[in-house]
């Protein structure tokens, strides 16, 4: 049997104290594999965003156990020592905002992830080459985030989320900025990555169209997570 990328027991994350806390997730449990797409759903409030970064080891849970790529991460307190680092080494995130750097150009903004992991300049420079061409982009190496549409930046971003060579990548709406068409093209895109990487990605969405996309809907509501059939 697979063992899950991501698996969750008893997460939960309560903001304040007292009768001012507020608890934005209460006792999630679900695992996630590698291959599969799983689309985050609820309401602006539910606690959609608060659980994607848990997951991604930005938000510290109040309680219960992290595990990714089968190691603790989280159980009462951070079990790494550098969660920064995880995040760098093993995590691949993409934002509403593709978020690249102005003055660098495409091919910078895909390489500066793994130089700073001690990949060498020319092989991260192999490495971006081939996944912009993947992508689709390979023709925008030298050209500057102004220089692009907001289709290309998002795959510029994606490849970016993938230069680390992560098993889990993170995305938080990152089709809302985008027209109904590329927001189709990028799902796809997302979901091939998924089944042909074996990269386990998790999608925080609130457009409902992109659903016949993904293997699994998680729906978030009032703080509670619960696995929804298609």
């Amino acid at each position: 049997m697979r063992d899950p990328v991501i698996k969750l027991e008893g997460i939960h994350k309560t903001y304040g104290s007292g009768e001012s806390a507020v608890s934005a997730i209460k006792e999630a449990s679900f695992e996630i594999y590698s291959g599969e797409t799983v689309a985050l759903l609820g309401p602006s409030g539910s606690g959609k965003t608060t659980l994607i970064t848990m997951i991604g080891c930005i938000t510290e849970p109040s309680g219960g156990k992290l595990h990714l790529n089968g190691q603790l991460v989280y159980e009462g307190t951070w079990q790494v020592k550098d969660t920064r680092k995880l995040r760098r080494e093993r995590i691949g995130f993409i934002f509403q905002s593709h978020n690249l750097i102005p003055f660098l150009n495409v091919r910078e903004n895909v390489t500066l992830v793994p130089q700073m992991n001690g990949v060498s300049s020319a092989e991260a420079n192999t490495q971006a080459q081939a996944l912009l061409e993947y992508l689709g982009v390979g023709d925008k190496m030298e050209k500057f985030p102004s220089e692009l549409s907001g289709g290309q930046s998002q795959r510029v971003a994606i490849a970016r989320s993938l230069a680390n060579n992560p098993k889990i990548i993170l995305a938080d709406e990152p089709t809302a900025a985008l027209d109904a068409e590329r927001a189709l093209s990028v799902m796809q895109l997302l979901r091939s990555l998924a089944h042909e990487q074996e990269v386990a990605i998790v999608v925080v969405t609130h457009d409902e169209r992109m659903l016949p996309l993904f293997d699994r809907i998680l729906r978030v509501e009032d703080g509670y997570v619960r696995e929804e059939k298609f």
